[in-house]
């Protein structure tokens, strides 16, 4: 199988599998503990069923999106996703200029393997940037001057780190500081002649947004083992309110789950907020996304903007958050496993297929345009599907 023959985002997700060594898969792939949260997260949309409606125009079709002042053509964007240039070098712009030509979000995560600044010349419109709080503050409001210098539209904080999560995965294959890769996972590596190539060439990828926090000159590892020192971190609603008030332009919570924390969040002046289980890989036994949306909806959403992330894998499940509330959701896994099958073209293939499969759900529920999704379009009395029912 090559890029031109996959049909959805799982045969992207299959070629990215063959591409990559096993310990890097399992790294992306992994959720914590049982995983069972990787199950619920997408088993949340298929407990909710679409309502078709027919005899009904749909000649002309548009996603056409807006959020904090600029329309989108679509109601998905690329979520943050950390290392990429590990998996596939050159990952993370990839992802970006998918973005940019598709004319949807794009957020660069706060462990990317290239900088704000080279994001900002491949997408200065379309580029979001992902916070993880240091420690040490002064790094954080460095960061922060550094995105609102840049013209960065949005600024996203990620408020679901307090602590090191237990990836029982990357524990078994050695993933780590140190690493202890196995000798068998050694041999897997040198079974993947694509990604052994950018490997021999580039080596461990730099965390360039990192870079100027080290000592001059510093290596790839002693920039990662900073990063490592500094993070996980716990933030305050001081924090929050800091942030508030450094940042000039659009601020979001990602990683929100709580209505208490929503309704905090709005009274602060947070414009969004990105409903989030951090892709089940903190707390196994979170709720998912999909399951709080409704709630937050209620007690927030004629105040931010409400978006989405964890288990979208199909067009259909972008329209079923919409009609629950979400404005706009995010993909992570699906979009990074498009670079890693197939580079700029595997990127843009994994966004084209998600627009492709929502013009056909609108089709399909005689819905023309996205932004008129309403919860009518929803049986409410639906039994789950069980697309990935836990076990």
């Amino acid at each position: 199988m090559n890029i031109d023959d996959c049909i959805n985002l799982e045969d992207l997700r299959k070629l990215a599998k063959k591409r990559i060594p096993k310990v890097l898969y399992d790294f992306i792939e992994g959720g914590v503990d049982d995983e069972y949260g990787l199950a619920c997260n997408e088993d949340a949309f298929c407990r909710h069923a679409l309502l078709p409606r027919y005899m009904v125009d749909i000649s002309s079709l548009d996603q056409s999106t807006e959020i904090f002042g600029r329309t989108y053509s679509s109601a998905y964007g690329i979520a943050p996703t950390g290392g990429i240039g590990n998996f596939r070098h050159g990952g993370d712009m990839m992802l970006a200029r998918a973005a940019r030509n598709a004319n949807i979000p794009f957020i660069m995560s706060g462990a990317a393997t290239a900088s704000m600044e080279e994001m900002v010349k491949v997408a200065p419109e379309h580029g979001w940037y992902q916070i993880y709080t240091a420690r040490d503050r002064a790094i954080a409001e460095d960061q922060v001057k550094r995105a609102a210098d840049l013209g960065i539209p949005a600024l996203v904080v990620t408020v679901d780190v307090p602590v090191s999560s237990n990836r029982e995965r990357n524990r078994r294959n050695g993933v780590g500081r140190p690493l202890r890769l196995s000798l068998g996972a050694r041999l897997d590596a040198l079974r993947r002649p694509f990604w052994l190539k950018d490997y021999i060439a580039h080596g461990i990828v730099m965390l360039p947004n990192w870079q100027p926090y080290a000592h001059e000159g510093a290596s790839a590892d002693e920039i990662s083992e900073l990063f490592s020192r500094q993070l996980p971190n716990s933030l305050s609603w001081k924090d929050i309110q800091s942030y508030r008030e450094l940042w000039p332009r659009t601020l979001v919570l990602k990683g929100v789950m709580h209505t208490d924390d929503a309704i905090r969040a709005a009274e602060i002046g947070v414009d969004g907020l990105i409903i989030s289980n951090h892709g089940a890989r903190q707390l196994d036994r979170a709720a998912s996304s999909l399951d709080v949306l409704p709630r937050i909806d209620q007690a927030v959403g004629e105040r931010m903007t409400l978006m989405l992330d964890g288990g979208v894998r199909r067009g259909a499940d972008v329209v079923i958050a919409r009609a629950l509330g979400a404005k706009f959701v995010f993909l992570g896994r699906p979009t990074l496993y498009g670079a890693i099958a197939g580079g700029d073209g595997g990127a843009a293939k994994a966004v084209r297929i998600l627009r492709d499969e929502i013009d056909k759900v609108m089709s399909q529920i005689g819905c023309p345009v996205l932004s008129q999704v309403a919860p009518d379009i929803l049986h409410q009395d639906a039994d789950p599907l069980h697309r990935n029912a836990p076990t």
